[in-house]
């Protein structure tokens, strides 16, 4: 049996942050929610990361529920604990305190083990003018691959 590749990429999240630090976080999840996501339907575009006490917490990450699931299928929204070892988390917790950091998603995906793992990133926010000029860039690139084809 050939075993697809699962990777549900945020998109959003390298429009609207510079992208500092990135680390792999194990998650928390019930046993339809792995499933839902081996089907590849979870969305990272609306998700943000956030500290609860001591432990670090994805909100808002949808993940669909499982066609297949009883009574006892999960809640799509819910909030699910990340799992990073201590000196990690006091070195996020430090960032974050500090002015316009935020930690985001920036994709989903199991590994070799069949486990799923979260790619969070350490981001500052951009200004208009910044996504102008990615957008420019992205632009200018599109051109000269398109004329490189001819």
């Amino acid at each position: 049996m050939k075993t697809q590749t699962i990777r549900i990429k945020n998109k959003r999240a390298s429009f609207e942050y510079f992208l500092e630090d990135k680390l792999v976080a194990g998650i928390v999840l019930t046993g339809t929610e792995i499933k839902s996501i081996r089907q590849g339907k979870a969305n990272l575009n609306e998700s943000f990361c956030s500290f609860v006490g001591n432990e670090l917490f994805v909100r808002e990450m949808h993940i669909a529920e499982y066609t297949m699931g009883t009574i006892y299928n999960h809640e799509p929204k819910r909030d699910r604990k990340l799992l990073l070892n201590a000196r990690e988390l006091k070195k996020l917790r430090t960032k974050v305190n500090e002015k316009g950091f935020t930690i985001v998603p920036v994709s989903l995906f199991i590994n070799g083990k069949g486990l799923a793992k979260l790619e969070i990133a350490l981001a500052k926010g951009k200004h208009h003018y910044d996504k102008r000029e990615d957008l420019k860039k992205k632009d200018t690139k599109r051109e000269l691959d398109r004329l490189k084809h001819f």
